[in-house]
């Protein structure tokens, strides 16, 4: 098997290259996809090579281009559809929810939709609250749909390849602070099953739950915990339906504490999901209660100071284990000092 290392956007693009290599039936649409940027630069290797005709543009029609891809895939084609930002999924997603997710159930198994969407989550620039959402939470909650997140180059290949073999609609958000993100990927076209984890850096005395963007500023607060001599295992969970319970649990019976950052707000979300999990399972092995580090509960501000301390980051994740472990005296402002940050091109 041979790696190479790529970014995160140059393995996105490299596995939508393959597969519509492979599979004729593959087309993607979006707004923007055809142009030069090629929605930071992951739809234009697939443009330049498959044209206009199986890489396309579409009008700011996001409920309509949905409906028609489920449409298509009933038909047997295979659609990517591709948002420059999330939150744009939400005109999208009476079709997704009510049509692709419900297809095997109404239908009597006869088939499904198999229709890939991907998504841009994160912060930017000063974005404001309406394009700045993660909205994973939502579409998590309804059954018929898988739905990820990618933290790695390889992850974001090795996903999108299991999309797009799969009978199942899929929602693949991406976060934008990880595009420029570089790391081995294998140059095979091999999925990954949804609904495995992995652990990304082992440990003994806390677990850190993550996804997405936070696995980074997880592992970066376990090297700020390793200094003070606690040791944290980080677990990725890759996807957010199916979630790999099985993996967090066993994690948390080792270590006995959880913390879990997500990058939506903690009410009803992958948070409160995992925080769930581990109370209906492994409640006996906890040693403290689960802490969860997310968003303020407030839509998210535009200006930059404001927005800086409006996201999570290593400095809350470290805190938040620390409390656990019963060091009270490590807050968040005491931790000011230490640039915990993930730096990416926000």
């Amino acid at each position: 098997m041979t790696m190479r290392e790529l970014t995160y956007w140059q393995a996105i693009s490299e596995a939508t290259v393959q597969c519509m290599a492979a599979d004729p039936a593959i087309f993607v649409a979006g707004e923007g996809v055809d142009d030069s940027k090629g929605i930071y630069g992951t739809t234009r290797a697939a443009f330049e090579r498959f044209g206009s005709s199986r890489v396309f543009d579409v009008p700011n029609a996001e409920n309509a281009t949905a409906g028609i891809a489920i449409g298509a895939a009933a038909m047997g084609r295979r659609p990517l559809l591709v948002h420059s930002r999330a939150d744009f999924l939400f005109l999208a997603s009476d079709p997704l929810i009510n049509l692709a997710a419900k297809w095997r159930y109404m239908y009597g198994n006869q088939g499904g939709v198999p229709v890939v969407t991907r998504g841009v989550v994160g912060r930017g620039w000063g974005q404001g609250a309406t394009h700045s959402q993660s909205p994973q939470s939502l579409f998590g909650h309804f059954p018929g749909l898988y739905v990820a997140m990618p933290a790695s180059p390889a992850d974001a290949k090795g996903l999108l390849v299991q999309a797009l073999r799969s009978e199942t609609p899929v929602v693949l958000l991406e976060n934008r602070g990880l595009y420029q993100h570089r790391g081995e990927v294998s140059e095979a076209a091999t999925g990954i099953p949804f609904g495995k984890g992995r652990i990304v850096r082992a440990g003994q005395d806390v677990t850190i739950v993550a996804a997405s963007l936070m696995v980074y500023e997880a592992e970066r607060a376990a090297d700020l915990l390793a200094e003070r001599g606690i040791s944290a295992e980080v677990v990725d969970v890759r996807s957010i339906r199916p979630l790999d319970e099985e993996l967090i649990c066993a994690s948390v019976a080792k270590t006995g504490r959880l913390v879990v950052a997500d990058t939506s707000w903690a009410s009803y979300g992958l948070a409160a999901e995992v925080a769930a999990v581990a109370a209906e399972n492994v409640f006996d092995a906890l040693r403290a209660p689960v802490r969860r580090v997310t968003l303020p509960d407030c839509p998210a501000p535009v200006s930059y100071p404001l927005e800086e301390a409006f996201h999570p980051d290593a400095r809350r994740i470290t805190a938040a284990c620390l409390e656990l472990l019963g060091d009270a005296r490590a807050t968040v402002r005491q931790l000011e000092g230490v640039t915990a940050g993930f730096v990416g091109p926000y």
